[in-house]
């Protein structure tokens, strides 16, 4: 009898977990996604859980491993970032990536990371009207403390660092559970 009731359980509790499983699998179909990095990029997931599927964002995702900021990024939020892809990575001069993700320059390289994340959800429109608002460029403080200035070239935001770098947003509005992500060509690097 006692066996009779455990199998029971045991079906019960398989058929929830496959309906539960189901359910969700579901609603992230029903999710509207952006592709980046050949992965889709669902609302429902946080930065880092949507960062860590895009094969264009490996350097990001590990610095931001060796940075120990994976616990801030998968936070609450919201936070916007300027997410700087391999390539924008390799832009950089030979060994810096290298010298960065060492142990011993972790405070650099959290600094160069969190002058990409701006908090609160900032969307494109949201961009576009405060470069509006600034007679054509908006200066935008980083979490790092450091200013970023977002303006427009043509119908292309660009974000050009204090140090005169600019890099052009790519891929707009990839929404996350907690703030939003702007990918971009080139490596923002705050002044020393």
């Amino acid at each position: 009898m006692k066996s009779l009731k455990l199998i029971k359980t045991t079906v019960f509790a398989f058929i929830f977990c496959i309906t539960i499983n189901a359910f969700a699998q579901d609603k992230m179909m029903n999710e509207h996604t952006v592709m980046v990095g050949g992965a889709k990029m669902y609302p429902s997931k946080n930065i880092i859980e949507n960062a860590v599927n895009s094969k264009d964002h490996t350097t990001l995702v590990a610095a931001v491993k060796a940075a120990d900021l994976v616990d801030v990024l998968s936070g609450k939020g919201p936070f916007t970032v300027f997410a700087p892809t391999n390539n924008a990575f390799n832009k950089l001069p030979e060994g810096t990536v290298e010298s960065l993700l060492m142990p011993e320059n972790k405070k650099t390289l959290q600094m160069v990371l969190t002058y990409h994340v701006v908090a609160g959800n900032w969307n494109a429109t949201d961009i576009l009207n405060r470069i509006k608002k600034g007679n054509g460029k908006a200066v935008i403080e980083t979490i790092s403390g450091g200013m970023i200035t977002a303006w427009l070239k043509g119908k292309d935001i660009y974000v050009t660092d204090e140090n005169g770098n600019s890099a052009k947003v790519t891929i707009a509005d990839v929404n996350q559970s907690n703030g939003v992500i702007h990918v971009i060509d080139t490596v923002l690097l705050p002044t020393s």
